[in-house]
């Protein structure tokens, strides 16, 4: 249309420098069309944080809109981050239940970045160590295979299997960081887990409260690996 509208006004008779001029004036118009006159429904899909994790991070007693990655997401659009989270937290996960479904959930559409929040079952359950590492490392590896980015989110195991096993616990997320040389979130419950205002009854899952002092833990990490988009 704009096309049919510079050249209706042109005609055999038109001095060459006018016709230079319309010309220039089109490609400036299809520019200005084509950097801003899509609708934002119309765009492609805009690219994907996925955050693989447990009940922690899928938002037990307070729903998806409330948990920490829905926080992040907000947190995204108030910065100027064009990106969309995928909440794929699954209540009761292991490092292995993650593993075996890694593979779909970073299938989504331009999926840019993940976010590794997991083994707080694997610590109550007392789940090997070596295991925890292995499942960690094959999660990351199929990532970075993929030119993923990742986040590691370190997690501790409580004491109740002995402080040996709390230490070796959180020591392999550790060298998992610097093995693969990802950003390293320190413990996900870091300054939450001890302050009954951000848990819920069960003391064990984040509050409202408790998910956005979650996602303001992970932000900093998480920043540092976005492209602006405005």
């Amino acid at each position: 249309m704009i096309v049919e509208a510079v050249s209706n006004g042109l005609s055999s008779s038109t001095p060459a420098a006018t016709v230079t001029w319309h010309v220039a004036l089109l490609r400036v118009l299809l520019a200005v069309v084509c950097a801003a006159g899509v609708p934002a429904a119309a765009r492609e899909h805009a690219p994907r944080i996925v955050v693989l994790g447990d009940s922690l991070t899928s938002g037990r007693g307070i729903g998806k809109a409330h948990a920490y990655p829905a926080v992040l997401q907000q947190h995204l659009r108030d910065n100027g981050y064009d990106y969309e989270v995928v909440n794929a937290g699954v209540s009761g996960d292991t490092t292995a239940g993650a593993l075996r479904r890694v593979g779909e959930a970073l299938d989504e559409e331009d999926v840019q970045i993940l976010i590794v929040a997991l083994g707080a079952n694997d610590g109550l359950r007392g789940i090997r160590v070596e295991q925890l590492t292995s499942n960690l490392s094959r999660i990351i590896e199929e990532a970075q295979r993929r030119r993923i980015a990742v986040v590691l989110v370190g997690m501790d195991a409580l004491p109740i299997r002995g402080w040996a096993y709390s230490v070796a616990f959180h020591r392999a997320y550790e060298e998992l960081a610097a093995r693969y040389r990802v950003p390293l979130v320190p413990f996900l419950l870091l300054n939450v887990m001890s302050n009954p205002d951000l848990m819920q009854r069960d003391r064990v899952h984040p509050n409202e409260a408790g998910a956005r002092a979650i996602a303001d833990h992970i932000w900093p990490y998480l920043e540092s690996l976005l492209k602006k988009t405005v």
